[in-house]
């Protein structure tokens, strides 16, 4: 029987999963990394420690498992997008990479915008500027770290690092660098107008060739082989952007449907055949179908924000559950259920490691009062991720024609059926969520099952790969409800907009 391999590269987290060519999972092994903060705002992680996280999920899964490794077919990895690894030219990490929810260079597009040069460059991006964009932080290394910039060998994404030291190739996959601000949209390649924009015209030889989503970009070396457990020449396709993953495991593949990902980063996208130009949407790159644009609205503000709410405020909470046997999730969610719609709780800005309303905006509960308590600020952090996600997803639906059938959830979120019934009652939305544990793993091994040809499309290795997922009713009265909680949301945003910077400057002044 044949298997297929996924890797998926978060921020911290590495996770490795097996599937057979159903789309069954056979088993999943994950390790974290260390999230390293230098400085406010600085949010790195070592490359080597990285590849070695990799090497280890891959060694626990094919144990775990008892797979041989000659059974497994593919490989396909995905990583977070944006954020920036660099491979020098003494043939070792040039510096710590630099994660997506990185802020360092929030002065750069704010600087673009102002100038025009982020005007300039849009007509062949397609694009706004991000300050965790690799275009922003290169610029911010040639002013701050030159030595850097002299010794790139090759400028990687996230994922394009991990296949490099599986495979020896340097490969630059196309959905993943059509979201760097580096290649022009209409024509599919690198613009040297481009990076004369943003005045980074020295890199352009450290960019790695192009490749496609499903592209077999090279082979599994005898040195990446002893480490990591698979067999020498075992096929490794181009993989993708972890959105473009998301979106194939749940079966978004033609225009029908919205993806929402409820992870660290809120993200809310759509596909379609012409990229919207008009500068009413963050983002378009190229999709893994080539036919496609993804059409994409995010800002590392979701899930993310719970989990740091889990760590620092319910540490007993989590403890007592395990002691137990239980979840403290499960006992999130009961406390969550217990409280309706219209009850009052605070308002949460899910700004912990970004946002989407101002660069230097950060977290924040507003309207606390003495009469609530651990839950209702749960049911806050829940809404407020919610409405965060909203504020996206209206943004999206203002470029469609049609409305979609149905927002396809995956990421944490869609785990909880109460956190699910939320997100249908305040998008006024049905929702669909697939019973996937790992949407990004599996993504890439659909993609690795369609690179090696055992399916001929990826549509048909989705139709027989991607389980059906179960369908979310919003609640109308519900839904009244928290449209008026999302217009004093929104309302508030507008009254803080003057004091982030301040608020930045007294972090950066300690």
């Amino acid at each position: 029987m044949k298997y297929f391999l996924g890797l998926d590269n978060g921020g911290t987290t590495t996770k490795a999963a097996l599937y057979d060519a159903k789309g069954s999972e056979i088993g999943v092994a994950s390790r974290d990394t260390r999230m390293l903060t230098p400085k406010p705002g600085f949010i790195e992680r070592d490359m080597e420690e990285m590849w070695e996280a990799n090497c280890g999920v891959i060694r626990d899964v094919l144990e775990k498992t008892g797979i041989a490794p000659a059974d497994v077919a593919g490989v396909a990895v995905c990583g977070h997008g944006k954020g920036l690894y660099l491979w020098g030219k003494d043939g070792k990490p040039a510096r710590n990479g630099i994660i997506s929810t990185d802020n360092r260079a929030y002065a750069y597009p704010l600087k673009w915008r102002e100038d025009g040069t982020e005007a300039r460059a849009f007509e062949l991006s397609c694009q706004h500027v991000m300050a965790c964009q690799p275009v922003a932080l290169l610029a911010w290394l040639r002013d701050n770290e030159p030595g850097v910039l002299d010794n790139i060998q090759w400028i990687f994404e996230c994922k394009d690092y991990v296949r490099f030291r599986l495979t020896g190739e340097a490969r630059a996959e196309i959905t993943d660098y059509s979201g760097a601000h580096l290649i022009n949209l209409h024509t599919r390649q690198y613009d040297d107008a481009l990076l004369d924009c943003f005045g980074l015209k020295q890199i352009r030889g450290a960019l790695p060739p192009l490749c496609e989503a499903l592209d077999i970009a090279g082979y599994v070396t005898e040195a990446a082989a002893a480490k990591c457990g698979l067999v020498p020449g075992t096929p490794v396709a181009g993989g993708m952007f972890d959105i473009d993953a998301c979106a194939i495991a749940v079966n978004v593949v033609d225009t029908r449907n919205i993806c929402m990902i409820a992870g660290t980063w809120s993200i809310n996208e759509y596909l379609r055949r012409e990229p919207v130009t008009d500068g009413r949407v963050q983002m378009n790159s190229l999709f893994a179908l080539p036919e496609y644009y993804l059409i994409e609205e995010s800002s590392p503000t979701s899930a993310g924000n719970n989990e740091w709410f889990v760590r620092n405020l319910l540490p007993e909470a989590r403890a007592e559950a395990k002691q137990h046997g239980r979840s403290v999730y499960d006992e999130m969610n009961a406390w969550v259920a217990g409280l309706p719609a219209d009850a009052f709780v605070p308002l949460f800005h899910p700004f912990l490691m970004g946002s989407n309303v101002h660069p230097n905006a950060m977290g924040s509960f507003i309207g606390l009062n003495v009469g609530h308590t651990r839950a209702h600020l749960v049911k806050s952090v829940y809404e407020g991720i919610v409405f965060c996600h909203k504020e996206h997803l209206d943004k999206l639906l203002a470029t469609r024609q049609t409305p979609p059938d149905c927002i396809r959830l995956a990421g944490g979120a869609a785990r909880s059926k109460v956190w699910t019934q939320m997100f249908a009652d305040i998008l006024g939305l049905p929702v669909e969520t697939a019973p996937v544990n790992e949407t990004g793993a599996l993504g890439c091994a659909i993609a690795a099952a369609a690179a090696t040809g055992v399916y001929p499309s990826l549509s048909e290795a989705c139709a027989a790969m991607c389980p059906a997922g179960e369908r979310v009713l919003p609640d109308p009265r519900a839904h009244e409800a928290y449209q008026k909680r999302y217009a004093l949301y929104r309302r508030i945003n507008e009254c803080l907009d003057g004091l982030w910077d301040e608020m930045r400057a007294c972090v950066e002044n300690e």
